[in-house]
């Protein structure tokens, strides 16, 4: 299992330099997992440079995989991980999410480099 972070998601849809090896990774939906606040950091994204129908569009793409909501005990491990790894808010949400569910977060956020579990895309 995967979880693919925002920044990958932003990468795939917006056709930036990194989205082919997104793409790669995105092939089988059934393998990933997406915590509800990256659906919220890719919207927001997508609807501020873009258009809110591009915005709706990536996130019903995105509602094909395994939407992870927070729950109270990803909320507080997330806490956890903020303070023991310096990470902000959302992405120790999304790394608590993906520990929580034992599987990799792919990403180009450097706040995830150097932790287990992350596969760096850069």
């Amino acid at each position: 299992m995967l979880l693919i972070d925002s920044s990958g998601w932003i990468e795939f849809f917006t056709e930036g330099p990194l989205a082919d090896e997104y793409a790669r990774r995105l092939k089988d939906p059934s393998k990933i997992i997406t915590p509800t606040i990256v659906l919220y950091e890719v919207y927001k994204k997508i609807k501020r440079e873009r258009t809110e129908e591009d915005a709706l569009t990536a996130v019903s793409l995105m509602k094909g995989t395994s939407v992870v909501a927070l729950s109270e005990s990803i909320a507080l491990f997330a806490a956890d991980l903020g303070i023991k790894h310096s990470l902000p808010m959302a992405d120790a949400i999304v790394y608590a999410t993906a520990m929580e569910n034992n599987c990799k977060v792919v990403t180009g956020d450097s706040h995830f480099r150097g932790l287990d579990r992350v596969v760096f895309v850069s």
